[in-house]
This record gives structure tokens, sequence and C-alpha cells, in this order.
């Protein structure tokens, strides 16, 4: 039988199996021959009348363009997409040839975006698409694939803002302490593709987006900063921010020209009427594949929610009260004092991280409802943030297991004959991308026995967790079973957690 190492390994892929760019066009977009060739988008059908283009950005569009292509066949005319640089070199490195254009294909590859920020290539790509765009008439049809990191593969700032003006202005605004929401506003006013623009100048063709979420919620006007989505911003937004952080006196004379010409109300419905928006990828639909998968292996299976955020620790937190009612459950302990101080503990936690979606009374409801015949699984997604404090190497994965663990340690340690010591358990936290911070590794596992291990060589878990030096931790044990190491995938669906209990 396998370990709960292993399944969770299991599981993790499979999650992220579903979201792997060349599975996930197939499952979404089906090309129609025939008289009357049609494109059928999840179901829905467009009729392609004349010639189709295809433009994409973003860190995932490269294999979502590879699987396009093959699906659309000659029936593609010409294609444009802005991926981040480099990223030809590290697949065909990784030997990820599936994710690669072949070598006659019809669609034309930019890179840019050196550290995920906007440059001259960048606006290159972003200059390419656009005049494709422009040029299309009403019975073309054009397919539009959208990742993460789209935003910074598609600056195109309004004449005659120039694009370090433009940089320059949102730098001021974070160094003010502006929300990424603010400053996404800023952004997406000042620009010709984003908030819409991008669909509004291929007007009159049918546009189709296809989208893979890395934002929590989905939000179609977030993700890449809504290209094809009507934003719900206005020029009168984006002065109102300036105003709060007192920039209007610095402005550029360019800037001013724009937003004193620009509309001063949102783009209505009925100016998006030629546009369908997909979300074929997300963090939701990752976790339904590991949830089918755990309960194909004989688990009791709960999604806690795909937006767990907040800081690293306070997740963490959570973690280990859920970990605790688990164990305290398989025990019989569960509706004791015991089990009253963790669903306090738990309620309190929930209410501080103000994770969308998740009903806490539900959760414990369905955990009150799993017999103690069954192992346990409960899966989550999101994504966390580190404060950095240390000097250490890491990612929000490996400190969030690393801080599991010594919670479970501390807890292990304060019922010495507890129920926590009768469970076998496991803690994995991975990215989906298959990079955690600037290291090779996805993510990493944990038990509450880690930390002891941990000390018998020598190491102290508390020194690593406060030099933000995760990666070198897990990095010492001998057998590197601790941290996750994926590769690249090729995709990004923000964070998986998968917790497994037996008793």
């Amino acid at each position: 039988s396998m370990s709960l190492h292993e399944h969770a390994l299991s599981l993790f892929r499979s999650a992220v199996g579903t979201v792997r760019p060349a599975p996930m066009l197939k499952r979404a977009l089906k090309l129609q021959g025939g008289g009357c060739p049609q494109l059928l988008v999840k179901g829905r059908a467009f009729p392609v009348k004349r010639d189709l283009y295809l433009v994409g950005f973003g860190k995932a569009v490269l294999g979502m363009a590879a699987a396009a292509e093959e699906i659309l066949g000659d029936h593609l005319i010409r294609g444009i997409v802005s991926v981040p640089l480099g990223i030809q070199e590290s697949l065909q490195r990784a030997g990820m040839q599936e994710m690669l254009l072949k070598p006659h294909s019809r669609i034309k590859v930019f890179e840019g975006a050196k550290n995920n920020l906007p440059d001259p290539e960048a606006l290159r790509g972003a200059g390419a698409i656009q005049e494709l765009a422009e040029g299309l008439t009403a019975d073309d049809l054009l397919l539009v694939l959208i990742s993460g990191g789209g935003s910074a593969l598609l600056p195109a700032p309004i004449p005659p803002i120039l694009l370090r003006e433009k940089e320059k202005l949102t730098k001021m605004l974070a160094s003010r302490g502006a929300a990424i929401q603010e400053l996404n506003t800023v952004r997406k006013t000042l620009s010709l593709l984003k908030g819409g623009g991008l669909a509004r100048l291929a007007y009159p063709a049918q546009v189709v987006s296809l989208i893979l979420s890395d934002v929590i919620g989905d939000p179609l006007d977030i993700i890449a900063s809504g290209p094809t989505a009507a934003s719900s911003h206005s020029a009168q937004d984006c002065l109102q921010i300036l105003t709060k952080y007192n920039l209007l006196p610095s402005l550029p004379k360019s800037v001013e020209m724009v937003l004193s010409s620009s509309p001063t109300k949102p783009a209505a419905a009925e100016d998006y009427s030629h546009v369908c928006n997909v979300i074929i990828g997300s963090n939701t639909l990752a976790l339904d594949e590991a949830r089918r998968q755990a309960e194909r292996l004989g688990y009791a299976t709960l999604v806690l929610s795909a937006a767990v955020c907040g800081d690293v620790s306070r997740v963490a937190a959570l973690y280990c009260q859920l970990i605790r009612l688990l164990c305290l459950g398989f025990a019989g302990l569960g509706e004791g004092p015991q089990g009253n101080e963790v669903r306090r503990n738990l309620l309190q936690l929930v209410a501080e991280l103000d994770i969308p979606g998740l009903n806490l009374a539900e959760f414990l409801q369905a955990l009150r409802g799993l017999g103690p015949e069954k192992p346990v699984c409960i899966l989550a997604g999101g994504e966390t943030t580190v404060q950095l404090r240390g000097t250490g190497k890491g990612g929000r994965n490996q400190e969030l297991a690393l801080r599991v663990g010594l919670g479970l340690h501390r807890a292990q340690g304060a019922e010495a004959s507890g129920p926590l010591g009768r469970c076998e358990i496991v803690f994995l936290s991975g990215g989906t991308d298959g990079q955690d911070g600037p290291t090779g590794a996805a993510g990493a596992f944990c038990g509450p026995e880690l930390v002891a291990e941990a000390l018998r060589e020598g190491l102290d878990a508390e020194a690593f967790v406060s030099n933000n030096d995760s990666y070198t931790f897990f990095s010492q044990f001998q057998h590197g079973h601790h941290l996750l190491v994926t590769g690249l995938t090729g995709t990004n669906v923000m964070d998986i957690q998968v917790v497994l209990i037996r008793a």
C-alpha cells in the first residue's frame, strides 16, 4: 500500500495535471469542420465565417497556444503571443516539447517582461497584438489566450504616455502604499489594451477569451488586468486614487492629457456584446480533480476553500488547529473540552483571515459527519503572504509547511500522549507552477515528527523560520523527501494544500 506521503504527492500531481495547458484546452475547445465550420467553447458554438486569429499573453500561454494550434489546424491564419523572457529555452531544457510551437507555426512569439516588469520587448509584443486586433472585420474570429503574468506582457500606454512615465507613476504609487487594486485601476486607465481595451480594438470581430486564472475568486477584470473584460473603473476613479496619494502635482504632462480626454464613465456592458470570456482553468477546477482522486483512494474528502489567503503564520495556525480537531475526532474526543477549545481557536482564526467563501460552521458540521473508519483528506488552495524578515532562501509554500510542522510539534509537546501522537499525518503545500520563491522546489511536505527529526540532525527549525530560510532547512535532510520538486509545469493556478490523516 502507498504511504500517505506518496498519496499526497499523487493528489498534488493530479490537481496540476488537470490544469496543464493541453488537457485543459482540449476539454474546453473543439473545432467542428464541415460546410460551415464552428468553434465550440464549452458547448457554445461560434461560426468561423472567415478568418480565425489568435493572440495570447501570460506565463502559461505558450503551452496553451501550442495546444490551440493543434486543435484549430489550417483554420488558424495567424497568431501572436507575448510570453516571459527565456521561457522557450527553459521548456526546451526541461524536455517539455509539447509546450512549444512547431517549427512552421503560424503563431509568432514575443518574449519580454524580464523579472515580470514591462520592458521594451513586451511593448513590441503588445504593439503587434494591437495591430492585429485593429485590422479585424465583422467576419473574423479572434481567440484570446490569457494567463497570470499577462499584465506585464501587454504594456501599451495610451499615447503620448511613454512606458517609462507609466512605470515611474506606478512605482511612486506603490512606494506610497497603494493597494494592488489601486495600482491596477491606474494602470488600466492609462492603457490601450487593459481594462477591456483589447476587446474594444478588435470590434466588430467576435472575441472569445480562454482564461487560466491565478487570482483568488477568478475576477475577469483583474486577471492579467482584464484586456477583454469590461472595466468597472473610469478616469474619475483613477484621478481619485492619484489625489488620495497626493500625486496630481507631479503628474507628467502626457498623463494629464490622457486623463482629461478619457471617458469619465466606465464602458457600458453592450460595448462587450461581441465578447465571450470563459475561465477554463482555476484553483477550484484543480481541487475538484484532486478530490475525485482522493475519494478513489478511499479518503473521506473535504475541500476547505480555493481562496486561502493571508499571513503564512496565521494560515499555518489554521491548519494546525484543523489537524488537531481531526485527531481528536479519531480518538472520540471531538466533542469534549479539548474539541471545544480547538473550535474556538478556529473561529477566531477564520474571522481574522476572512477567507472568501469559507463557511466554517458548515465545514465543522461536515467534519462531524466523518466516521473513524476512513482516513481523511482535506484539500485547499489559494495564496499566502510572507513577511520577509530574514535573509534566507525559501518560498511561501515551504515556509507554510515548516510552520505547520513546528505548530504540530508544539501541540504534541503540550499534550504528551495525546491524540496527535496516535495519528499518521502528512501536510503538503505546493505552487502549481512548480516554482516556490527563488528556489528549485515547488513546496514541501511535513508531519508532526519533522521538528524532532531536525533536532536529531542538529537543526533548529525556529531559527530557520525566523530567517525565512525554509528551503535550506528542508534541503538538509539526507533523504530529501521533505521538499516537493516537480520542475516547471507550464501552468499556474496559485497554490494547493493537502492534509492527509489516518488513525
